[in-house]
């Protein structure tokens, strides 16, 4: 029996798990990806959406060029009230835009959904299949902080609002290593799409 929609995978992880270049090697296996990220940033990006009402919430915060990622950041990192009135102002917008790449994608065997806080915001049930990528707390450390602007405090902040990766590692269908070499990665979706398709056949 053919299913109504695609088999949808959702994609998740912690901060510096390597979650971007996974999501990328499931694009190279021909997996439509819907990025909430890049939603959120085309939401509050030059014209975006949400940006007027960003705004008027959090005065100051944005410019011509859209939301300040940083200033917006500071408005609302530690401040659970804040961070609840945006997430109720983005959240909408975010599932709008997903459900319209459900639509152009309807045809499509597999998609995937890359969703950061997965575990975190109970999405675990618009998916059928949940990936977690996973790395040793040592190569997730040392790729973090080498990014520009991060602080061991801002990382230990955004951690804080994650779900610790051996939890999420439990509540996985599949686990995708990215401490292994990069083709080794690579294998692992590879044989993971393969074997999705082959279920669903």
């Amino acid at each position: 029996m053919k299913r109504e929609q695609p088999y949808i995978i959702g994609l998740t992880g912690s901060i510096g798990m390597g979650k971007s270049t996974v999501a990328q090697m499931f694009v190279d296996e021909g997996v439509p990806l819907f990025d909430a990220d890049a939603a959120v940033h085309q939401l509050q990006g030059p014209g975006g959406a949400l940006v007027e009402e960003i705004e008027a919430l959090f005065p100051g915060t944005t410019t011509g060029a859209g939301v300040d990622r940083q200033k917006l950041g500071a408005a609302v990192l530690g401040d659970p009230a804040a961070l609840q009135r945006l997430e109720e102002l983005v959240h909408p917008a975010v599932a709008e835009l997903r459900q319209a790449f459900l639509d152009e994608n309807c045809d499509q065997p597999l998609i995937l959904f890359d969703i950061p806080l997965l575990f975190e915001k109970g999405g675990g049930k618009a998916v059928d299949h949940v990936v977690v990528v996973s790395a040793g707390p040592e190569q997730q450390r040392a790729r973090v902080l080498a990014r520009p602007g991060m602080s061991e405090q801002r990382f230990e902040q955004i951690k804080s609002l994650q779900m610790p990766d051996a939890d999420k590692r439990q509540k996985a269908d599949s686990v995708i290593d990215t401490s292994l070499p990069h083709a080794e990665t690579r294998r692992q979706v590879q044989k993971l799409v393969q074997k999705l398709k082959a279920s669903l056949a």
